[in-house]
């Protein structure tokens, strides 16, 4: 298999042919593997395809689409036009490095081909400003960040011929998680049983992965683990090309059926592109693969809109990578953000006068920010809680400013601040009845759906959830943040708890201190 796509020469050094013992090989060089991966991992962060960007545009120009739909997606080219830079990444989650591979058995590498690509992987994140969000276990509950985004996932398989195939991912945390295996069993293969399956998965994805998403579902496999592979590499398209009939022999093909209707169930959904609407879904993929009797395994995957994704090859001819759009800002006159009206709500006023205004509007509104953040996420909200148990106070900064769940990538020379977008709010869902009943997080930023605990929550001491744009983090440290400093918790690197001063960020009210929400 392989992607449909154009290919840009990277080089033709350090490959040649050569005659062993009657029988023709290609020599690749070792520095030709780092090179490769390298440079793989720097496109990624800033580039993203072609077919993806004016997907997204055709939402944003969409008169059928809704406001806020329409919104986001425009707000998603923005950042797209900013990241091609090169200086802020498209994601402030700079993913797990994963690489899956088919090396030609007529390919000769040295024999270190994961070592070389954890060479260039590791430089690609050392060369950049790139987000190291891998941690490592001292113990089973102890853990330490890897500073170097390391380890990274590589998969090499061997294939026929004397051509090397990769395919390259970034894939982030959020996306990732929204992964969903069910151990099945053939009751499942009927229209009734497997549609009502799939509304329930699909309609409990939410909006925490920065949709609009391609939604992968696999249906069978002869285990888990084939099925899951299966998954993963359809959302990047390596599988696009399959056949769209089964031949009853066991060869795995695409339902292009089945995908107009996961569609049609996640445009039912009313997620919308993160704020409501019918665009939950970009795209759909739904393969079909063979299966033991007594089990089917069924995937339900995503690929959020930083879809990171990059085939690349290594031919007689050279060394080529799959080109990435460059000029984004083609799509710009097709972005919609001028239709929605916003209030400002001035953050460096005191708590009491913060939820006052914002009481003022309705879940579902549109606001600017302007003021005063605090940013801190799962291990600084660990520590807090931690702290208040072990009798000590929480400190004022907690209690006096809205809090923004977020980490950033690695600020850029002549930058404020690295790429900085929202992380997912669920994380932090069972800390907020015990920060709110000390008068903390009473109003908290961050992205997507949360438990109904936190409704509950925001109901019973008066606060608010706002959600910003998920997979606009360039976009935001360019025009929103002002400022950053470290505040507490250094040691915590991206998730050291930062002091950040924004200007007219984006914000929608999404559940108030009523009990209301936007869904």
């Amino acid at each position: 298999m392989t992607v449909k796509c154009n290919f840009r020469k990277l080089t033709d050094k350090g490959i040649r042919r050569e005659s062993i013992g009657g029988r023709q090989f290609l020599t690749v060089e070792p520095d030709v593997l780092k090179l490769l991966a390298e440079e793989a991992f720097h496109d990624l962060s800033f580039y993203l395809r072609p077919g993806h960007l004016d997907e997204l545009a055709a939402i944003a120009a969409d008169p059928k689409a809704a406001d806020n739909e329409r919104f986001v997606c425009s707000a998603l080219i923005k950042n797209a036009v900013i990241a091609a830079e090169g200086f802020l990444p498209l994601c402030q989650d700079t993913g797990t490095a994963t690489v899956f591979a088919w090396r030609g058995e007529k390919v000769l590498t040295g024999g270190e081909d994961e070592k070389l690509l954890t060479e260039g992987i590791a430089s690609a994140w050392r060369n950049n400003s790139l987000r190291y969000s891998q941690v490592a276990p001292k113990s089973m509950f102890d853990e330490v960040n890897t500073g170097n985004n390391l380890p990274a996932q590589i998969d090499i398989a061997f294939a026929p011929g004397d051509e090397y195939h990769f395919m390259f991912m970034a894939k982030g945390g959020g996306s990732a998680n929204k992964t969903v295996l069910h151990q099945g069993s053939r009751a499942l293969l009927n229209e009734k049983s497997l549609t009502a399956f799939l509304k329930e998965k699909i309609g409990g994805l939410g909006v925490a992965a920065c949709p609009p998403y391609t939604i992968v579902v696999v249906v069978g496999g002869t285990s888990p683990e084939n099925n899951l592979k299966t998954m993963k590499l359809a959302s990047t398209g390596w599988l696009d090309s399959l056949p769209t009939s089964g031949d009853g022999k066991g060869s795995p093909y695409r339902d292009l059926d089945w995908e107009t209707k996961v569609m049609q169930i996640a445009a039912e959904t009313g997620w919308g592109a993160q704020f409501g609407g019918s665009h939950l879904a970009i795209e759909a993929r739904v393969v079909r693969l063979p299966r033991h009797a007594g089990s089917c395994p069924v995937s339900v995957g995503v690929s959020c809109s930083a879809h990171r994704n990059m085939a690349a090859k290594i031919t007689a001819d050279g060394v080529f990578l799959e080109e990435l759009d460059r000029n984004p800002s083609r799509l710009l006159e097709k972005c919609q953000t001028g239709s929605l009206k916003a209030a400002s709500i001035d953050l460096d006023r005191p708590m009491p006068e913060i939820l006052l205004q914002l009481s003022k509007h309705a879940a579902g509104s549109l606001v600017l920010l302007n003021g005063t953040l605090i940013v801190g996420r799962d291990m600084a909200h660990a520590r807090l809680f931690d702290m208040v148990n072990a009798g000590q106070p929480l400190p004022d900064y907690f209690k006096n400013h809205p809090v923004y769940y977020a980490g950033p990538a690695k600020t850029p020379t002549g930058h404020v601040i690295g790429s900085f977008g929202p992380t997912t709010a669920q994380r932090m869902d069972e800390y907020m009845d015990f920060f709110m009943s000390r008068g903390a997080s009473m109003v908290t930023l961050a992205k997507g759906n949360r438990a109904e605990s936190v409704v509950k929550a925001c109901e019973k001491y008066g606060g608010f959830y706002l959600g910003t744009i998920g997979g606009a983090a360039a976009l935001i440290a360019k025009e929103n943040i002002l400022s950053s400093e470290v505040l507490d918790f250094p040691e915590y690197g991206m998730e050291a708890i930062h002091r950040i001063k924004v200007k007219d960020m984006p914000a929608f009210i999404l559940y108030d201190n009523k009990g209301n929400r936007l869904y």
